[in-house]
């Protein structure tokens, strides 16, 4: 995987949570919460990025619930603290390959869409085995295919199309790059996980307006340094190609598409 594709800095987090929060994030955001209603004890969330999960969390469980959020990148975690003041978070930088925390010392792990940017998932997926308690639970999400995620795909043919000598791939690479069902299940054999469930959920990413998942993709994640990096000049050039290409799809007003991610449970 390629160092960029972990670099969430500069104007990213912002962006990030405006304009794919809404659109892609929240609504798995409020399923995985979902699932966590009614547990006791302590979360660890890893790759928590700007927060949308941990918002969740904090919406949806009991004040008593102690929520250790972590994420990779500080600026993504700078950005999280700014929108939320909740006694029950704490806020910490971690690498999910190397978590600084004690055996044991979690009944639940969760992480949303962030798996797919470990660059050694079975040994990720071991570290979060190490820091559960016997019987908790590790429950995490990846995108499914790009082809079944509708908004994404569309922004990512458009993008391609203006740079067809040398197309960026970081949304189709990284993002929905991790989706094979067996695969992830024998790489969470390998680090240890014996009960797995993976159930694939189909919701609706909506936005305003087209311009919503331009922007969001091409100025709010690493799919900008790719731009960037072949002609600066060009961001907002691309974002427009990327906008004008939502409107044909799903017309100028406000847009509503397929997606779709598998939701996995490990218990340790």
């Amino acid at each position: 995987m390629a160092e960029i594709d972990k670099a969430f800095a500069g104007a990213i987090p912002a962006l990030y949570d405006r304009y794919l929060g809404p659109l892609i994030f929240e609504p798995y955001a409020r399923d995985l919460a979902a699932r966590l209603e009614g547990m006791e004890g302590r979360i660890l969330e890893t790759a928590a990025g700007t927060g949308i999960v941990t918002r969740a969390l904090v919406r949806t469980l009991p004040p008593s619930i102690d929520i250790v959020a972590t994420d990779l990148n500080q600026p993504m975690l700078d950005h999280a603290a700014q929108k939320l003041d909740a006694p029950q978070v704490t806020w910490r930088q971690a690498n999910a390959m190397s978590l600084p925390f004690e055996n044991a010392g979690f009944d639940t792990v969760v992480c949303q869409f962030g798996a797919m940017f470990f660059p050694d998932k079975p040994a990720g997926f071991a570290e979060a085995r190490r820091v559960l308690k016997p019987g908790g639970r590790f429950l995490f999400s990846v995108w499914d295919r790009i082809e079944e995620n509708e908004v994404t795909a569309v922004v990512d043919a458009a993008v391609a199309a203006a740079f067809p000598d040398d197309p960026p791939r970081f949304v189709a690479r990284t993002p929905h790059g991790y989706y094979d069902k067996e695969q992830i299940r024998d790489e969470l054999r390998e680090a240890g996980f014996a009960d797995i469930r993976i159930e694939t959920v189909t919701l609706r990413s909506r936005a305003a307006s087209p311009a919503d998942p331009a922007i969001g993709f091409c100025k709010g994640t690493p799919l900008r340094l790719e731009i960037e990096a072949r002609d600066a000049g060009r961001l907002d050039e691309v974002t427009d190609l990327a906008a004008e290409a939502v409107a044909r799809h799903f017309g100028d007003g406000p847009i509503d598409g397929k997606i779709q991610a598998h939701v996995i449970t490990a218990i340790a």
